[in-house]
Order: structure tokens, then sequence, then C-alpha cells
């Protein structure tokens, strides 16, 4: 068997384990962003479920053509190719039971490169996909931790919210998942079932070549470059979410979500620095830091989520570790850049 559906599936047991997928049967859910590292593991996991005779009619939208490991997922799923922000597009959709809009840009490099579009994702395409939302019907909305941006004294609840200006570098993504929530809380009040999922720091298999998130352009160069060089002294905090955790968390939030707005992060906290060490052992290369104090500009300073609200609804209490999430993602890159 193809050894990146073998690691993508392994983890696709875990999610089914504890979460209960009875109320997707005979369904129609739509998946936006269905081939990314998230979209990815929401197919896994519905895959998943139908071998346990939970069957959906699953509609997943990609805009590039899907990645082939996916075909292990995609079976019974109705793929959608096209460019979402194309009113057509979403227009063509039939009603469906389950909207989750995973759709946009995690990468900074690829979500400021055209700073209208990804506000159009964001915006405009999440309030035309509640048109498809039958009355009854769930949605969620991944959004970002990003909208913390500006704010002191990490962890951040979810009652909070970001100081930065709309001048920012980021604020397309920023202001784009602002608006998102604040059209997922419009809907609320119609009296739908509509939840913003914030998310931080997603990492795992599942990732495309050339994902240039850090953790994944570390992996890259350790493997391709026989090194890994840092841009600046690597002293930025971030706690980072194995994808298995981010995507139990989120069906919890999409089935049984009381509130509007939830975090979704995890618990292994580093600096840059020290994950970039990390990586260079796992790998045996070396990695070096660059002279002086330069620093990143835009990027925060430090990412990290108080988890009480999903701790104490949906008793998650166990997160992958960071080395056992690294050691997946790794080997992932490793078989995927063979």
């Amino acid at each position: 068997m193809n050894p990146l559906i073998t690691i993508i599936q392994n983890d696709a047991q875990k999610i089914s384990k504890e979460i209960n997928f009875q109320e997707l049967g005979g369904k129609t859910i739509i998946i936006t962003g269905a081939s990314g590292l998230i979209g990815t593991y929401l197919l896994a996991a519905l895959a998943g479920c139908r071998k346990k005779g939970v069957y959906a009619n699953i509609i997943a939208i990609v805009q590039n053509p899907f990645p082939e490991y996916l075909s292990d997922f995609g079976k019974d799923v109705h793929f959608v190719q096209g460019d979402l922000a194309d009113v057509n597009l979403i227009a063509s959709l039939g009603e469906a039971d389950y909207i989750i809009h995973a759709a946009g840009y995690g990468q900074p490099g690829k979500f400021m490169e055209n700073p209208a579009k990804t506000i159009e994702l964001n915006t405009t395409c999440t309030n035309n996909l509640f048109k498809k939302l039958k009355q009854g019907g769930k949605f969620l909305f991944v959004s970002t931790s990003e909208v913390y941006s500006g704010l002191p004294n990490p962890p951040y609840r979810e009652e909070q919210i970001g100081m930065t200006n709309t001048t920012h570098p980021r604020s397309c993504y920023i202001e784009g998942k602002r608006c998102g929530e604040a059209i997922v809380n419009a809907w609320r009040q119609k009296g739908f079932d509509a939840k913003s999922a914030r998310l931080s720091l997603a990492y795992g298999p599942g990732t495309k070549p050339g994902d240039a998130r850090v953790l994944n352009s570390f992996i890259f160069r350790a493997l391709k470059e026989g090194q890994i060089t840092l841009m600046d002294q690597g002293l930025a905090k971030r706690t980072y979410c194995y994808v298995v955790d981010a995507v139990e968390i989120m069906w919890n939030i999409l089935f049984f979500g009381k509130e509007p707005i939830y975090n979704v992060g995890g618990v292994s906290k580093t600096t840059i620095g020290d994950l970039a060490k990390k990586i260079g052992a796992y790998l045996n290369v070396p990695v070096h830091f660059p002279e002086g104090d330069n620093v990143l500009s835009g990027a925060p300073e430090d990412v990290s989520l108080d988890m009480s609200k999903v701790e104490n609804e949906f008793k998650k209490s166990v997160y992958i570790p960071l080395d056992e999430g690294l050691r997946n993602t790794i080997e992932w890159q490793r078989a995927l850049y063979k």
C-alpha cells in the first residue's frame, strides 16, 4: 500500500475512535478546501466511518486536481474542482445538511500573494455557502488564531480579539477571518447552528509539496539540503496542534458545540529555534542560526490558546505529543518527496 495512505489511515482511526458519526447517516455534507491539511483528514475520518456502516453524501470542493493519495478516501465522494470565489460554483451546488468551510490558504506566503482573494474566500464565499445550508443544518467556519494578533499575555480566550490595524502585513487574512466569524454569527441570529473554530498551528501529514509553513519548510530543507538555516534567531514561541487533535475537536464542535466560537489548538509549546533543533536531531542534520538579532516582521512573538472551553465541554484531555506528531510528519514528507 502507498505509505502516504497508511500514515493518514492510521491517524484517521484515532479520530474515528473518539467521534460518533451516526448523525451523518444519509445526510449531505459539503467540505471546502478538501485537499488541504484539514480537509484531507476530514475526508479520511469519513472514510473510516463508512467502515462502521455510516454513509453520507460527501461533496468535496477542491481548487486543484486532488492528489492521488486522496483517491482511497474519495470513494463515494463527489469531488468538485473549481475556484470557490466563482459565484457560479457555489450556485451550482445542491443544499446540504452540514457544511465545513475549510478553504483558504493557511500559509502566510500564500494568503499574502493575493490579498483580495484571501478576503473574498473568507467573507463573500462564507456568506454564499450559508445559502446552501438546509434549515436545521450545521455549519463550521475554520477561522484562525491570527485574529488574536496584537494581544499581550497569551494564552488567548475566545471572548478576546486582537488589536492589529488594517495596515498590518497579514491584514487580508486577519480581517477576512474576523469578518467571516461575523457572518457566521449573523446567520446564528437567524437561527442556524453555526460555529467558528479558531485554528492555531495545525501540522501533520497531508500537506502538499512546496508547503512553506515553518515546520514543513524545516523538514524539507533537512531532507533536500541536508541542513536547516533559520532567517532569525528563532525566539518566537509556538504551540503546535497535531492534525488529528485539530480535526477531532472540529468534529465535536460541528456536531455538539453550543457556543459561537471555539479555540482549536494544542499543548506542545516550543520556540521556532528549538523546533528546528528537534527536526535537525531527528534527521541528523546541522542547524544554522544567523548572526545578529534580526527578527522577522509581521509574525507574532507568541501563539498559544486557552483550550479550557474545548477541554471542559468535550472532555478533551489527551493530546498527541510533538515528538510523535513530528515523527509522522517527517515520514510523510520523506515519502512525499521520494
